[in-house]
């Protein structure tokens, strides 16, 4: 027994876009076997692929958006193409199932871009293709990619001034004697703190250096057997005195590492302090053009990089150089013949740790920039995991991460071959320069030039000047990876914004008309593509104000500019005849409050949410404005205003969110409000809530500004300000005189979104059945809705009749 379920599927359909013509399922059958569609995808999405190009001729007719189709989709994009469509051409399946035939089954759209990459120059056999399908003497094309518009030409001229290297490259002098002085500068405001380590540092070791010294006299006192005593002191008083050393080095060790700790701390919390000061001040441009996980990188490991290299490792360093030298000296002073044999050992050393040095400063580099990429990829897709989920992206998302760790992991091995290649090489030197010190040693032994505790002094030196050469490749090393990070921060710290938020006019009330006189704007990234040009208009003092525009016309980027998130090209933007780049950004934004689509809470408690704008707030006015926001909801939680809401608001709706974001509006009683779509993404028992606590926000005496596609947000306001597609004002009005004017841009907008197509060519919002009704009748379109519901009723029976016939021959076939 075999099951049809797939035919029944792709027959029910297509039922409706093969109208007038209906193929029975006997004849589906007959062209288009069940294993040879399912074994060859390529088939089904042949005729998937026909479907939307029959329907981007009848766009005319058809609610369908002209799309090109992924060739991974198969029949469960022929099944969203059809129910979407009402009046495809009909084709036959016979010569679609043909034609389908000669093709080669497709790759998946992941891999074909992967091979794209990977092979760049090889031309893609799929990529601009053209079936020509003769069907009614007419000849169809089909086109496998997007085509490329002039404003697509426009926006890939981008302008990343404000992007910062990945390598801090970009701040200069990189990795020279300059940078290095600088990072050690860093350390200081903590020079009294490292003076006082500094002298613990010469204490010990200058005990430590005594030892082989001491040790020398015990081994010459242990082959003399006349004189027994050791400094002129009894052996007992001896061994006392040098536990005592012994213990006072061991106790400013301690000083010494317990001062640099508490240093190093101290450094990285500044650090990273004037890094996040620095960073929160720049201009919207900045964030534009940085990815927040490099930021994040920055803030975090090359802070500690940056304090480690310039705290214990510089610490280690003076150990070593401090060491090195004296065991040098005390190596001269037992024998100057012995110690030139060393002179053939340092230099090779020395160069080598001057060139392994620069080698481990550029890999450092390579790392933390991977590490800036790979902490950019778990912030992004931990961020947005629900959706990775909800499209079962794990295993992609697994695979980016781990390619990106691979890369990492690579670049360690290489620098851990390095450093091993270095340090083998160095202890091979070291071992053969104390064979032929021990060859030369015992001579000078045997011939009474040195006696056995000199050596065994002079060999012990010989280590510790060995490892202190050691400790210095390893201190210039570290000091190079500091050099790496510090680079990066550098870049960051030197970055100067454009505008500074707290500089100009202190401003007490932001009350007055607003007036936006010849606005022109471009993003900075994208300057070429134009947003505004010469855009006018007025906005009386205490209106309530919607600007409805098509997607992508500038609706919020009014909003952005009136924040002072950024700068016209030219013109100005006057609130009370005063201009608004004159003004303190931060004071100016005071008396804003912005309620945003996508409503922002950041981790914590409600009360904590509500109160942002103020954070001085009591707690009757954080109440107070909850309950104008209709957050009667709060009373259901377990805590009430202390339940904390998760990270990003993660542990509330929608709904919940966007009123305790009013909530946040009202508690700064602004004297402008900025509603950016505020309803837009609610349902509707939400969006009936919201538009309540709304109606609150009006009723005061604050200028409201809606930016809305909504019928019911668009009604409430006293004027409507319509941008065009050309950056402009095209009309602006009551909304009765604007819905009365049926050739006016504002109704030619709501006839684009009643058929859901925003007029810039992407799916426009869908309007609710009242909105549809309501606008009908003010426009005079009854008898046209009518005319519609009659054809819906058509259209569902016709459906109906479908699932009738496909049930009885599925359970024929059964």
């Amino acid at each position: 027994m075999r099951s049809n379920s797939s035919f029944v599927v792709l027959q029910r359909a297509c039922h409706n876009a093969l109208a007038p013509q209906r193929i029975s399922h006997t004849e589906w059958k007959a062209n288009l076997s069940h294993t040879e569609w399912k074994a060859n995808p390529r088939i089904a999405n042949f005729i998937s692929r026909h479907i939307a190009s029959n329907a981007q001729k009848s766009r005319t007719t058809s609610r369908l958006t002209p799309q090109v189709i992924p060739p991974t989709l198969g029949i469960r994009t022929a099944t969203s193409i059809c129910h979407q469509s009402t009046t495809i051409r009909p084709f036959s399946v016979s010569r679609a199932v043909a034609e389908a035939r000669k093709k080669p089954a497709a790759k998946p759209y992941l891999q074909e871009m992967k091979d794209k990459l990977q092979n760049p120059h090889e031309k893609d056999d799929d990529e601009h293709t053209t079936n020509a399908v003769e069907e009614h003497g007419e000849q169809e094309t089909e086109v496998d990619d997007f085509g490329r518009s002039a404003k697509a030409s426009q926006a890939a001229q981008l302008n990343l001034s404000a992007k910062l290297s990945k390598d801090g490259s970009a701040g200069g002098n990189s990795g020279g004697s300059a940078e290095v002085w600088r990072l050690l500068k860093i350390a200081l405001p903590e020079g009294r703190l490292l003076a006082w380590a500094f002298l613990f540092l010469l204490v010990s070791s200058a005990i430590t250096m005594s030892i082989p010294f001491s040790i020398g006299k015990i081994m010459d006192a242990a082959t003399d057997k006349e004189d027994d005593k050791l400094f002129g002191l009894e052996p007992y008083v001896f061994y006392l005195t040098l536990g005592a050393v012994l213990t006072v080095g061991a106790a400013t060790n301690y000083s010494r590492i317990i001062i640099l700790r508490i240093v190093g701390e101290r450094i990285v919390t500044r650090l990273r302090s004037r890094l996040y000061k620095r960073t929160f001040i720049q201009n919207a441009e900045f964030f534009d053009a940085n990815r927040v996980g490099d930021l994040i990188s920055r803030l975090g490991s090359d802070t500690i990089i940056v304090g480690k290299s310039i705290t214990q490792n510089l610490s280690d360093g003076l150990r070593s150089a401090v060491s090195g030298g004296a065991g040098l000296v005390m190596m001269g002073i037992v024998s100057l013949k012995l110690t030139s044999v060393l002179a053939f050992m340092f230099p090779p050393i020395a160069i080598g740790a001057f060139f392994y040095g620069r080698a481990i400063r550029n890999l450092s580099r390579t790392i933390q920039k991977n590490l800036g990429t790979l902490t950019k990829i778990a912030e992004e897709r931990l961020g947005n995991v629900r959706t990775s989920q909800a499209f079962a992206g794990e295993v992609q998302e697994v695979a980016r991460y781990n390619a990106q760790t691979r890369k990492i992991f690579y670049l360690g091995k290489k620098e851990a071959l390095i450093s091993a290649t270095f340090f083998s090489a160095s202890g091979f030197m070291g071992n053969m320069t104390i064979l032929a010190l021990l060859y030369f040693g015992g001579g000078m032994v045997k011939s009474g030039a040195i006696s056995v505790g000199e050596l065994t002094s002079f060999l012990m030196y010989t280590a510790y000047a060995g490892s202190s050469l050691f400790g210095l490749s390893g201190f210039y090393s570290e000091l190079m990876k500091g050099v790496g990070a510090a680079s990066r921060l550098f870049e960051l710290q030197d970055r100067k914004p454009t505008m500074y938020p707290t500089v100009g006019q202190a401003v007490k009330s932001a009350r007055g008309p607003i007036d936006f006189k010849n606005v022109t704007f471009s993003y900075p990234t994208r300057p070429a593509v134009e947003i505004f040009e010469n855009l006018s208009f007025r906005i009386e003092q205490g209106t309530n104000i919607a600007i409805v525009a098509p997607s992508g016309a500038g609706k919020s980027t009014v909003a952005q500019l009136l924040l002072r998130f950024y700068t016209p090209n030219s013109g100005t933007i006057e609130i009370d005849g005063k201009d608004i780049s004159k003004m303190n950004a931060k004071q100016l934004r005071r008396k804003i409050g912005y309620v945003g689509q996508e409503p922002v809470l950041f981790s914590g408690t409600v009360a904590e949410n509500i109160a942002y704008g103020r954070p001085l707030a009591t707690r009757s006015e954080i109440i107070a404005a909850a309950r104008k926001a209709n957050c009667s909801f709060i009373s259901d939680f377990p805590e009430g205003l202390e339940t904390h809401v998760g990270a990003r608001g993660t542990q509330l709706s929608g709904g919940q969110k966007q009123r305790i974001a009013i909530a946040r509006a009202l508690l700064k009683e602004p004297d402008i409000l900025i509603l950016d779509e505020a309803t837009s993404a609610l349902d509707a028992e939400s969006e009936t809530l919201v538009n309540q606590a709304l109606g609150n926000l009006l009723r005061g005496n604050n200028t409201t500004i809606s930016i809305a596609h909504r019928l019911s947000t668009i009604k409430r306001s006293d004027r409507i300000i319509v941008i065009g597609g050309d950056g402009r004002v095209a009309e602006e009005g009551s909304y009765k005189e604007l819905a009365a004017r049926k050739d006016g841009a504002f109704a030619k907008l709501m006839e684009w979104q009643m058929s859901g197509d925003s007029g810039s060519g992407m799916p426009g919002p869908v309007p609710t059945e009242d909105e549809e009704i309501e606008f009908d009748l003010e426009t005079g379109k009854e008898g046209e809705g009518e005319g519609e519901q009659e054809s819906s009723k058509v259209k569902k029976e016709d459906y109906k009749g479908a699932e009738v016939v496909a049930e009885k021959v599925k359970g024929s076939n059964s």
